[in-house]
């Protein structure tokens, strides 16, 4: 599984949001289906919502195979 990190530069960012920053969905558009079609996890725990707020220490996973920790 590939790891990377993610620096907040504020005190949280929206997970359409952070899946845009990080270029792993290129639109809203995509991003949206990504959690719709259940490919997203936050603290492994499947997430439905798509403006959740991602803080310090959250952990995202895609598709089980990339994990995202949010700094």
């Amino acid at each position: 599984m590939q790891e990377e990190s993610f620096a907040l530069r504020s005190d949280f960012i929206d997970l359409l949001q952070l899946l845009k920053a990080t270029g792993y969905a290129a639109t809203g558009g995509e991003a949206k289906m990504m959690v719709d079609d259940g490919l997203i996890t936050v603290n492994d725990e499947l997430e439905s919502r798509k403006r959740r707020k991602l803080r310090g220490g959250d952990v995202v996973t895609i598709d089980s195979q990339v994990r995202i920790i949010i700094g």
